[in-house]
């Protein structure tokens, strides 16, 4: 794999019986970058992600993330990457200050390097205070910033994100936007999923687009709204996608409001 490759997708199929949810996807995700990848409901983003980290087998195809070949290099490549899934359980029980320590001695991260940066991370996430307290009694937001720390605190070359700024405020959504370009300029390589279309079009320098198992669209935000005419990347996706005008949907839910 080229040295600026971080992910290298060839003929990707996944099939579950009866029915193949990836067919044949091929693409590549490049070291520095904020890569994005949207999709309808459905189209297959949280299956590709979770066979890019491991965590799923695929059915055919190379795939070849960070210099580890999937499947068969799956627990060495969970070393490398930081993951935030869409839905995730913590230990309720646990402290943040606990749940991170033990994030962190699975990773083998030196004691010392270890409690640096959780507290760094911590205070970064305005978690300081609230340390020590369980995770049972934090808010939704509070828990998603301790995901993302918990996907950081090992130094990963390569973060996946999927829906990461799920129950954050805009203070801090825009902390943690920030955080990833922030870790792209250093060399890091982030791969963005979500469904908040105009944050996909400041953050990542490249979108995939991808809707029933293959992609049908690749490109900067820009070059994709300047190739279809469109005002924004919410509109090229609505137009690549196919999906039908919400006008008349919108209207008629209104009226059947008023019967």
């Amino acid at each position: 794999m080229q040295a600026n490759v971080a992910i290298r997708v060839e003929n990707l199929r996944l099939s579950y019986p009866g029915v193949e949810v990836l067919h044949g996807l091929s693409f590549t995700v490049h070291r520095g970058e904020v890569t994005g990848l949207i999709g309808p409901n459905g189209a297959g983003k949280s299956t590709t992600l979770r066979i890019l980290t491991g965590m799923l087998e695929p059915s055919d195809g190379s795939v070849e993330v960070e210099g580890c070949v999937l499947p068969r290099q799956a627990l060495e490549l969970k070393q490398r990457i930081g993951y935030v899934p869409e839905a995730a359980e913590l230990y309720e029980t646990l402290s943040a200050q606990e749940f991170l320590e033990l994030c962190g001695r699975l990773h083998e991260i030196e004691e010392l390097a270890l409690q640096a940066r959780i507290t760094s991370l911590l205070t970064g996430f305005d978690l300081e205070d609230e340390r020590n307290q369980r995770l049972g009694t934090y808010s939704k937001g509070m828990r998603q910033k301790v995901l993302i720390a918990a996907a950081l605190v090992h130094d990963p070359t390569l973060i996946v994100l999927d829906e990461p700024l799920t129950g954050l405020d805009a203070n801090a959504a825009a902390l943690v936007k920030g955080l990833f370009a922030a870790l792209a300029a250093s060399g890091k390589t982030v791969l963005y999923s979500s469904h908040v279309l105009d944050v996909v079009e400041r953050v990542c320098a490249r979108v995939l687009i991808l809707d029933h198992g293959v992609i049908i669209a690749d490109g900067a935000p820009e070059a994709l709204i300047a190739g279809s005419h469109e005002q924004t990347l919410e509109d090229v996706f609505r137009d690549v996608t196919h999906a039908e005008r919400i006008e008349p949907r919108i209207a008629a839910m209104l009226d059947g409001l008023k019967t």
